[in-house]
């Protein structure tokens, strides 16, 4: 089977060139079958891949297949070329799974959409380039794929292009990550001088090899990488594209928030691990930002009123957290909560266009409610995700790969109590603003009927993803729970083991017992605010300190403020006033020299035989002139 790697991301992009040229012709049943099925049979070989790489591991755990070279640029010589281990082989399964997932429920969502085959193919191509991305031997390669999944965002966020926010919103993310998507760049120039390769495996060993820890060249490259792995994955401070990015269809904003663009930057500091580790300032930033981004997108997903910018907010915060656990060296911890969120969320993004479909494409959740008895199905595998997102103790898989980083936060060798003390109250947060959404949106009162019930391929993939949702965290459970570390012992042999400074269980038992009991809080107080005493929240949002809080976490923390007025409009302003600068004059003057000729010219197509024979006379004269005299 592991000569078969290189059909997981060759079949949905062969799918997706077979309906960017011919998907007009077919049908919508065909066209479903091609784009869903090719991400189907990438998760089936995906899986077969995976059980043989489990049950007889290759020589040294990792396969790498050759298909051609690339190119040859001096020493600079690249490779078509697929690694194969047990990092890629969890993000393949995750983009494949989740992916196949969510284009099934795309298959009815997008009905008699008149862009149908131009979706599916987008999708085809954001899932195939996220899968060259996690399985590219070479940084060349995955900055392919990287930079393919930020066209494919592009296309998709703005894919209803006729209304103008969408198109802005595109633009947006697309200028945001190329911020980022530059000073990785720089990283990349930066490594390949160094060492003369930019093979991921080769890299890392010259890197160990040649760089003390702490050195300058270290911290500046992987300070670079760092700045490509907040674009992508909307961190402090590149995070503000992302809350825009709700302007996609949902099936989008599912694909791009749990298995594809914003996990790609926890995939690049992970994969790159070994240059984080030689950089312990860097490393600590990795930890800080995802701290305070955590923070500071929890409580702007706090005072949101429409359902999908909560969930935007909420995976913001959720990255924090695989970011504060890079920081502190629980690569493990962040990869579990990788695959962990990427079931809730698909679920809750999914679950929330259902709602959205019900409500004639109503947003704002206070304009919803009473919607768990008209909508039964929707709701329980809706709470399941929001229990898991909240990490509900024992039951959810987000408890489990949550309390993971919390525990490494608090015990680990890199961690700290500050850092442990921001994850914490983030959590309670995240379970305030994710059962505030549950209870406004599905009690109370039913404020407008249903307008369209999901069928089959709308309510399958969210049965399956609240079962994940449910059971993908028994792969790794702590001491006081059993102890299994399925998960930790395959990445072993590609992430570093984290150290832990005190590991009493007693220790353990006791912040699993608090950060419980504080989830339950917040889930209890959502309910009492947000159901039981909504009027108590109607006079506190009256208070004007308050009330000026809730608009400044609205916003984002008024970053989108700060950015128009540092960058966007002294651009826009440059860009008035050099309308009509020089060089522009320059060649406004070729242009307008060329269509005076052009005018004079015509004037001699008077359609009069004897002046075109004059003219012939003089043409004729003139060459033997020259041809005599000359």
């Amino acid at each position: 089977m592991f000569g078969t790697i290189w059909i997981i991301p060759f079949l949905p992009l062969l799918s997706f060139l077979i309906l960017a040229i011919t998907g007009k012709r077919w049908s919508e049943k065909t066209v479903s079958i091609l784009g869903v099925g090719s991400v189907g049979i990438s998760a089936l070989f995906t899986v077969l891949i995976g059980i043989q790489f489990l049950t007889n591991p290759p020589p040294g755990h990792f396969v790498v297949q050759t298909l051609w070279s690339w190119m040859e640029v001096g020493s600079l010589t690249p490779a078509i070329a697929f690694h194969l281990d047990a990092l890629s082989l969890v993000f393949c399964f995750v983009v494949t799974f989740v992916g196949f997932i969510i284009h099934l429920y795309s298959s009815e969502f997008m009905e008699e959409d008149e862009g149908f085959s131009r979706f599916f193919a987008y999708m085809n191509l954001f899932v195939g380039s996220m899968l060259i991305l996690v399985l590219a031997d070479n940084l060349v390669l995955l900055y392919l794929g990287w930079e393919g999944v930020g066209l494919c965002s592009y296309l998709l966020i703005g894919f209803w292009y006729k209304d103008p926010q969408n198109g802005y919103a595109a633009r947006k993310a697309f200028v945001v990550t190329r911020v980022g998507d530059t000073a990785m760049a720089i990283g990349l120039f930066l490594l390949f001088t160094s060492f003369g390769t930019l093979h991921i495996d080769t890299l890392l060993d010259a890197a160990s090899q040649n760089w003390a820890t702490g050195t300058t060249m270290a911290v500046l490259a992987s300070a670079l990488l760092l700045g490509g792995a907040v674009g992508k994955s909307a961190q402090l401070p590149l995070q503000t594209w992302l809350p825009d990015a709700m302007a996609g269809p949902t099936p989008v904003s599912a694909l791009i928030h749990a298995a594809t663009m914003v996990t790609a930057g926890v995939y690049l500091i992970a994969r790159t691990n070994v240059i984080f580790m030689l950089a312990p300032a860097t490393q600590l930033a990795v930890a800080i930002i995802g701290a305070a981004t955590l923070l500071i997108a929890g409580f702007a997903a706090l005072t949101q009123v429409d359902i999908k910018r909560v969930l935007a907010y909420s995976t913001i915060s959720q990255i924090g957290y695989m970011f504060l656990a890079l920081g502190v060296g629980a690569w493990s911890a962040a990869i579990l909560h990788f695959m962990t969120h990427a079931f809730f969320k698909a679920l809750l993004f999914l679950a929330a266009g259902v709602v959205i479909l019900a409500m004639h494409h109503e947003h704002n959740m206070f304009k919803m409610g009473g919607l768990r008895k008209e909508l039964p199905i929707t709701f329980w595998t809706f709470l399941i995700g929001s229990a898991s997102l909240a990490a509900l103790p024992i039951v959810t898989a987000g408890f489990y790969s949550k309390d993971l980083i919390l525990w490494y936060a608090w015990a680990g060798e890199q961690g700290n109590f500050w850092l442990w003390l921001a994850g914490f109250a983030g959590a309670f947060i995240t379970a305030i603003y994710t059962f505030r959404m549950v209870f406004v949106t599905f009690y109370g009162k039913r404020k407008s009927e249903i307008s369209h019930k999901p069928g089959k391929r709308m309510l399958i993939p969210l049965v399956i993803l609240a079962v994940f949702s449910i059971i993908g965290g028994l792969v790794e459970t702590p001491h006081t729970l059993g102890h299994i570390q399925l998960f930790s012992k395959m990445l072993e042999n590609v992430l570093p083991s984290t150290g832990i400074l005190h590991s009493g269980i007693s220790e353990e038992l006791i912040l699993q017992i608090v950060t419980a009991l504080l989830a339950l809080l917040g889930i209890y107080l959502a309910y009492y605010l947000w159901l039981k005493k909504f009027s108590l929240v109607q006079k506190i949002t009256q208070v004007k300190l308050l009330a000026t809080s809730q608009r400044f976490f609205f916003s984002g923390w008024g970053f989108d403020w700060l950015y128009d007025r540092l960058f966007v409009f002294p651009a826009v302003w440059l860009a008035r006033i050099n309308r009509r600068d020089f060089i522009d004059l320059f060649y406004d003057g070729i242009a307008d020299a060329n269509r005076y000729f052009h005018q004079e010219l015509r004037k001699t197509q008077s359609g009069q035989i004897r002046w075109y024979a004059l003219g012939i006379l003089i043409g004729a004269l003139i060459t033997l002139t020259i041809v005599v005299f000359i």
